[in-house]
Formats: structure tokens, sequence, C-alpha cells
């Protein structure tokens, strides 16, 4: 069992950003659990609701959420509302999570944090008063990537190349593109490079999740992700025929996407054509994925 005895016993306190540096310090304090550690305290928790095993999967797991919670700090929200928001998935995870299906608990609750953190950008950014339709969220969380990629870094519209590309490569229609860049840009931007304090001296936010543990415990779970997600998307893409799954790929999942123009010439029918078959078999995806996602939490927590 894991020896706790010169750490916290339970999660620090995060009140607000001046509390951060200290947060953070704290749970870097928590140690990381062997692969045998985590199976015994799970299963303590699976068969007997052990709630100190649970803490100790829980707190063993604070530094990964704050992780994944700096990742969404572009967006303007508080970095410690992103953390809190992201424990809460944490101990979903935790309560969902089944060790005997092989998995390590941080592959797992990966889903769980960003899926809590997600939702809660999404409500604070008031999308759902804009739509939340699959694309548009797929739009919000990928566009700062696909500007950086352009290196459209000015505040403003963007050029109409920039639109036309993001539009072709994420699959969105252009005035989406225009409209949810210029709500992003009225939100307003939070450095990824702001300073802990007024007088610039105590370095970066980026800074602050430096880690002196080992890295192989992540690179094993980002590991067992990808090929978890690979999995998924390999079962999922099976209930498509064979047209909606070549252009699919094509449109979608290539490094280098066809136009329409492409695939219209392939299959002999007009751009318009393609465009329908692609937004039919992304939705008969998306809905094979959270069919499958379900039934593997379903087992999960059976």
């Amino acid at each position: 069992m894991a020896n706790n005895s010169n750490v916290p016993a339970k999660i620090p306190a995060l009140g607000g950003d001046a509390s951060l540096n200290r947060y953070l310090s704290e749970v870097r304090k928590f140690p990381l659990l062997t692969p045998e550690q985590e199976y015994m305290l799970a299963k303590r928790y699976a068969e007997h609701k052990d709630q100190e095993a649970a803490a100790q999967l829980v707190t063993s797991h604070l530094r990964l959420v704050a992780k994944i919670a700096m990742g969404f700090r572009g967006y303007g929200l508080p970095v410690s509302d992103l953390i809190s928001e992201g424990n809460v998935g944490l101990m979903q995870g935790v309560k969902k999570f089944e060790p005997d299906r092989g998995f390590r608990l941080a592959t797992y609750a990966m889903w769980w944090i960003r899926a809590s953190i997600q939702e809660y950008v999404l409500r604070s950014w008031s999308l759902v008063k804009m739509g939340t339709t699959a694309a548009q969220k797929k739009l919000f969380f990928n566009l700062r990537r696909m500007k950086n990629n352009l290196e459209a870094f000015e505040d403003g519209d963007l050029s109409p190349e920039d639109v036309a590309r993001i539009s072709t490569d994420l699959g969105v229609a252009e005035h989406e593109v225009v409209n949810m860049n210029r709500r992003m840009s009225m939100g307003g931007d939070a450095s990824l490079n702001v300073s802990l304090s007024d007088d610039g001296e105590s370095g970066q936010w980026q800074d602050t999740l430096e880690d002196d543990g080992p890295l192989h415990d992540q690179q094993i779970a980002d590991a067992q992700e990808a090929d978890f997600r690979h999995e998924m998307l390999r079962e999922a893409m099976g209930s498509l025929n064979e047209r909606e799954q070549h252009i699919l790929a094509e449109r979608r999942l290539s490094e280098d996407p066809k136009t329409l123009e492409d695939l219209s010439k392939v299959y002999d029918v007009s751009r318009e054509r393609i465009r329908q078959i692609e937004v039919r078999a992304f939705e008969k995806l998306q809905k094979a994925m959270l069919r499958i996602a379900g039934e593997k939490h379903l087992l999960a927590a059976s």
C-alpha cells in the first residue's frame, strides 16, 4: 500500500489564483502510485466502497487534473475554477473505474476530467445560447490551435484565406468560423505567459506544473489513451459503408484533407452530394462513438 504518512490527508483548498501556487505545491506531495498499488486500491473501492482507498486514488492524480486544466487556461477563465471542475471529473472517474479491464486509472480518468472541464468552459462561454452542435464544439475547442498553425495571432477578423482553410480542415461553414472567432475575441483571451505576480519576478503560469517525479507513468497513460481512442474509432467506422468511410477519412481524418471537388471527381457526383455524404457519415460516426463509449462506461461501472 502507498505510504502517505507524510502527505496531506485531504484535497488541498483551492480558493483563487492567489492560492494556486500553494495548491500546486501541495498536490506534488501526494505520491504517484505503482500499477500494483493502484490496482489494489481500486479493488478495495470497487468491492468494499473503501473511502480511504478512493481518497488515495484521487489525491495521487490531482497533478494530472492540474496539468489538463492548464491546457484550457487560454479561454480566460480562472485556473482555480478549471482545476475544481477537473477534480469533480476525476472523482467521477474513480467511482466508475474498473481495474480488471486492464487500463490505468489515468487513462480512464482523463476522459472524465476533460469532459467536466469542457462542459464548464462551454457553460461559461454561453455556447448554449449560440447552439452546441458537435461542429460548433469542435470549432470552439480547435480554433486557437488552427490560428496558431496559420500564425494568425492578431486580434480581429481572420483573413479570407485563413477562414477558408479553417473551414475546410474542421468541416464547418465559413460564416461559423468568422462568428466564432469574433465571439471568442470579445471574450478576451488570457495570455499563456502571464506572470504569477505583478512584479513579474515570480515566473509564469506555464512554469507552475514542473514535476520532479518520473514521467514514465504519464507516457504509458498517454499511449494507452491513444490506443483506446483508436480502437473506439476503428469500431465506430465499422458502422459506415465503404463510400462513407472513404469520404470521411479523406475529409476529416487525413493530415492532407481532400477537397469536395477532388472527391466529386472520384465518385462522379456533385460537390454538394459529397458534402451531404460527409455530414451524414460524420453524424453516424458520432452516434456510434457515443454508443460505444456508453457501453464501455457501463461495462466499467458494472
